[in-house]
């Protein structure tokens, strides 16, 4: 095992722009391979498997979503109360909550994939499935349950990859999958035959690797993080115990924000299937996939500041908080009016990408995308309000936001505003749930940065 601070990154000290500028340009080139993959994955789906395939697709979202949530919770949770071990010299406890972050959320996602395993079907109706969709729903599903826990290592690892210096690694690691994903996706869909089931496996190989990929850097690379021995006794279990409620307490609005794009998913599955059948769900898949692409530009913001956010946090250093703030702020402005526009704009391309021109999915597709874009800049600054939250330990009122913008707000906008305007409403739930989300935040906003850290 190699230690090796010679290349390490200087959160404490180097000015914030550089160090953002250092964390956002890997990260963001790795959050871009993944929403190159989400979006050639829908594309071979939809063209290759049909409208069926991809709102089958849509069904078992949640679950990949939730596994997401996981990894981004240990993720986010072991990377913050990490830095701050490292931001007071600590290198030994941050060695032990890395190692727990990985096993914790590790036992965690076994746990959840033998239940899933075990109820397929039951599985997929409660997220929205009808009899038409459920064989390609559950045939997905099962692959995806099966690679989950190498899943979740490749999602818990590239946090605490970057927060051990190595942005650059944590990249390779999203395009190796992505480029290996793309690539098994063609293969198994096409020339194989294999249709929907082609595509679960392809993503539960890429995935997979990608996840080994992590372990090889923490047991052979590491340059601060390594991993540590635990002991196996009652005090190092409640130890544990403890280490890992508290990473959870700081990265549960992490996973609070996937459930409650999962809730967002299933409401919208309902109601699609309700009004408009299987070619309405299909038509709301082209928006889920694009989920990605929005998130991937507002969560390249908050996992590029995180560091830099909770050393300047454990060191109380209030300048170097309040620059970063102002960094994550205006990218949030320019990348949420840059995907607003492009897909306002270009709602019938995005459209043309998943969907041939003659289904009935693509014209409910192309008259709803632009009013879904409409919310698209509220998403990204709500999503990096919240980790700014996260990184500064008030999880609580994290967790409150993210169930107003993906439960409290979003499932009665689904319910009524069909009932309301019609189809436009069904399209214009989600943004109008993310706008009164960020009005509530704006309106709180001033009392907790003076009083909590700018």
């Amino acid at each position: 095992m190699r230690h090796d601070n010679r290349n390490a990154i200087d959160f404490a000290n180097e000015p914030v722009g550089k160090l953002f500028r250092q964390m956002l340009v890997p990260t963001l080139v790795g959050m871009i391979s993944i929403v190159i993959l989400n979006l050639t994955d829908g594309a071979f789906v939809g063209h290759g498997a049909g409208a069926d395939s991809l709102a089958a697709i849509n069904i078992a979202a949640p679950i990949f979503t939730i596994l997401s949530g996981i990894g981004m919770m240990f993720g986010l949770g072991g990377s913050v109360v990490a830095s701050i071990h490292l931001s007071k010299g600590e290198i030994k406890p941050a060695r032990i909550n890395v190692t727990q972050a990985f096993l914790g959320s590790v036992i965690i996602t076994v746990i959840i994939s033998g239940i899933m395993l075990c109820n397929l079907q039951a599985t997929c109706r409660l997220f929205g499935s009808n009899e038409i969709l459920l064989p390609l729903a559950t045939s997905y599903l099962k692959w995806i349950a099966i690679s989950s826990p190498l899943i979740i290592l490749h999602m818990v690892g590239i946090f605490l990859i970057r927060l051990d210096g190595s942005p650059k690694y944590a990249m390779a690691t999203s395009l190796a999958g992505t480029i290996l994903n793309i690539f098994l996706d063609w293969l198994f869909i096409f020339p194989f035959g294999w249709g929907l089931e082609g595509a679960a496996k392809a993503t539960s190989i890429s995935f997979g690797i990608a996840g080994l990929m992590v372990l090889f850097y923490f047991v052979w690379m590491p340059k601060t993080l390594s991993l540590y021995r635990l002991r196996r006794t009652w005090k190092s279990f409640f130890l544990t115990m403890r280490n890992l409620g508290y990473q959870i307490r700081m990265g549960f609005s992490a996973l609070l924000g996937e459930i409650a794009i999962s809730g967002i998913e299933i409401a919208g599955n309902y109601i699609f299937v309700l009004y408009l059948g299987e070619a309405g769900v299909a038509a709301f898949s082209v928006a889920c996939y694009c989920f990605p692409v929005i998130f991937m530009a507002a969560n390249a913001i908050v996992e590029s500041a995180q560091p830099i956010v909770s050393f300047a946090y454990g060191n109380g250093n209030k300048k170097r908080l309040k620059e970063a703030f102002n960094l994550m702020l205006k990218w949030s402005l320019v990348s949420g009016l840059g995907c607003s526009s492009i897909m306002f704009f270009g709602a019938r391309y995005v459209a043309m990408l998943f969907l041939e021109t003659g289904e009935p999915a693509y014209n409910i597709c192309v008259s709803g995308l632009p009013l879904f874009s409409t919310g698209i800049l509220f998403i990204i600054l709500n999503v990096v309000y919240v980790g700014y939250l996260q990184s500064i330990e008030c999880s609580t009122r994290a967790s409150v936001y993210t169930l107003l913008r993906g439960f409290i707000l979003v499932i009665p906008c689904f319910i009524f505003l069909p009932k309301m305007v019609g189809e436009k409403g069904m399209w214009l739930a989600i943004p109008i749930a993310e706008f009164l989300t960020l009005i509530v935040i704006l309106a709180t906003r001033k009392r907790l940065i003076v009083r909590k850290s700018i």
